[in-house]
């Protein structure tokens, strides 16, 4: 299969031959938007430039002010806590499961205080946290929920698909995710006083903007004494290209997604049996969908060992393959000027999330996005010949 056909190219086409002309500007955005809507049963999406603007976007639209606290893992990409900076928000950091690698409820609950607003939960590799138990902590303390889906498409936990839960879900575009334009971003909301706000915010503040529209009109943009904007808000909005790109993308997220399983599914019969490897657990109830086929390398030296495995799975032919990202308060940024500003009251050291600390250095993700799975075989039989000679 091609990750992109003649859809997407005819849609892009019709964006270009538009000519971003003022009355045309919208179409692609609002059909995406409403496809976006019908995939998830949402009754608000709202398009963004890309998935870290959308937790922006989130904080600002819940009301969630400068100093409050938003509990966050630190094992994931750390745009989910720079998202909290930017709002001048505190993010707490909580530990994850050693099982299935995702923010764990019972390390959630020791990090409330008086000053916690809401809880950004990750939906790691594709894998849904823990939401039954996330939800029944946000209705005992008055928390909101955001979901970070930017590395989940279509993956589900009891039944329902994973942007189901929050009281926003954010959605990435970005190059390698399941569903791309390059880079673009989606929030989600069944709120309308949410969605309202959200739109406003992404749009620069405009009074003609609203949960269902997205632009302001031509008599508004020309009248003198037009007043714009009501509130602060930036230029998060998604091009007209990129939604045509989505757009056509959304067409055929099933097939686009089914093809990352297929591929984890090889990967599962490579390392069947091996004790050098766990991967990352998929609990009855949950349905994973593979942005990354993760696991965790069994050893006690992971600094040697990990380059070591690295390096005779590249030997053998392998494509490679990444490791996690370091953990968030581990960046040099969280370190040197994070941990010194007011109202930050976690220590950023080893102690502080220890299963995070334990499997980052052990973790490796090999890439689902093989469109011809022949290309995954192969790579499947150097990984089972790599582990057999390590």
């Amino acid at each position: 299969m091609k990750r992109f056909t003649d859809l997407e190219k005819k849609y892009v086409l019709e964006a270009v031959e538009n000519e971003f002309s003022t009355s045309k500007n919208s179409i692609f955005n609002n059909r995406m938007e409403q496809k976006f809507c019908e995939l998830f049963n949402a009754k608000y999406a709202i398009g963004h430039v890309n998935g870290t603007q959308t937790m922006h976007t989130a904080l600002v639209a819940l009301g969630i002010k400068a100093g409050e606290e938003v509990i966050v893992p630190p094992l994931t990409m750390s745009s989910t806590a720079l998202a909290v900076l930017q709002n001048n928000s505190i993010p707490v950091f909580a530990d994850v499961d050693l099982a299935t690698f995702n923010i764990d409820p019972e390390s959630v609950k020791k990090c409330i205080t008086e000053k916690t607003r809401a809880i950004i939960s990750v939906s790691l590799y594709g894998l849904s946290p823990d939401y039954d138990k996330l939800l029944e902590i946000c209705i005992e303390h008055n928390l909101y929920l955001i979901e970070d889906n930017a590395e989940c498409f279509l993956g589900t936990y009891k039944g329902k698909l994973v942007g189901q839960f929050g009281d926003f879900s954010s959605f990435s575009f970005q190059a390698s995710k399941h569903i791309t334009c390059g880079e673009g971003g989606m929030l989600t909301t069944d709120n309308e006083e949410f969605a309202n706000n959200a739109r406003r915010f992404s749009s620069l503040g405009y009074a003609g903007v609203s949960a269902k529209q997205g632009k302001i009109t031509r008599n508004d943009i020309q009248d003198p004494n037009y007043s714009r904007h009501v509130s602060l808000g930036f230029n998060y909005r998604m091009s007209e290209v990129n939604a045509a790109v989505v757009l056509g993308q959304l067409e055929r997220a099933e097939e686009l997604v089914d093809q990352r399983v297929k591929v984890a599914k090889i990967f599962d019969q490579a390392i069947e049996g091996t004790n050098l490897l766990t991967r990352q657990a998929e609990p009855e109830g949950y349905n994973n969908s593979y942005w990354a086929y993760s696991a965790a390398l069994n050893t006690d030296n992971p600094k040697v060992d990990w380059y070591r495995f690295r390096d005779l799975f590249q030997k053998n032919g392998g494509d490679g393959f990444y490791a996690a990202w370091k953990l968030s308060y581990n960046e040099p940024l969280f370190k040197n000027e994070i941990q010194n500003g007011d109202g930050v009251w976690q220590k950023y050291n080893e102690k502080l999330c220890p299963v995070s600390e334990y499997l980052q250095p052990r973790m490796i993700q090999l890439k689902t996005n093989y469109w011809d799975l022949s290309e995954a075989e192969s790579q499947a039989e150097i990984l089972n010949k790599t582990i057999k000679m390590f």
